[in-house]
């Protein structure tokens, strides 16, 4: 059988390589400065270059199941993820920290099914995200309503950081909550004033987040679980 991975790594460094080697070059000699972190699920279906239009060098990107973000607790311990963020914002001083979720996102649907008991490590960071969960039979609606908890629940998550609460309060860094619809080929931002998510083609901005033009009263800032949903 032929070596597809063998075969496209050659097509990189024959066809795409040299399009872009006085770019790589200059990234090895002047060093990479992104200024985006860009934290997205590992779906294969997320392509953040062809979402953003992004080139080499221009963003510093972060995969996990579900586009989580870990605590900032103080222990730390072998978070990857944490490690990207404070790498992110401490050393290459990015201005934009993006997350990322999507629809039919198989992490936010397993927050509402059984996990196998084998998966310790997937079961456990699920976790930074059940707080997302509706108490709710599992409709698409309610899947997508979860999906967007989430990522605003990431956003909220990332202002424990001190070093990112510091620099988005300074507004030296914006938070940019978004899901992308992958059936329509859209991202939708999230408002932090209308408190909702918008389709990219509709708004005026790329997306706020926690902090943002808006005052913090230690309260959540969206999707409230009412009684409505209780009775579903």
């Amino acid at each position: 059988m032929p070596d597809e991975l063998l075969q496209r790594l050659r097509c990189f460094h024959t066809d795409y390589f040299p399009q872009y080697q006085d770019r790589f070059r200059h990234l090895v000699n002047e060093g990479q400065h992104p200024t985006t972190l860009f934290i997205g699920c590992s779906d294969s279906r997320i392509v953040p270059y062809m979402l953003t239009g992004a080139g080499p060098g221009e963003l510093f990107i972060v995969r996990n199941v579900g586009a989580l973000v870990p605590p900032y607790d103080g222990q730390y311990g072998l978070h990857g993820t944490a490690a990207a963020i404070e790498y992110a914002v401490l050393n290459l001083h990015v201005s934009h920290i993006i997350v990322c979720g999507h629809t039919h996102c198989g992490a936010m649907k397993a927050l509402y099914e059984e996990v196998s008991p084998e998966a310790h490590n997937l079961d456990a960071w699920l976790g930074l995200a059940r707080e997302a969960a509706l108490p709710v039979q599992v409709t698409e609606e309610a899947l997508r309503r979860t999906e967007q908890r989430s990522i605003v629940l990431q956003l909220e998550r990332l202002m424990d950081y001190p070093m990112v609460r510091q620099r988005v309060e300074k507004r030296e860094i914006s938070l940019h909550g978004w899901h992308y619809v992958i059936e329509d080929g859209e991202v939708h931002v999230f408002d932090v004033l209308k408190g909702q998510f918008v389709p990219a083609s509709a708004s005026d901005h790329s997306g706020t987040g926690p902090y943002q033009d808006v005052a913090d009263d230690g309260g959540a800032i969206f999707n409230e679980i009412d009684s409505s949903w209780e009775h579903r």
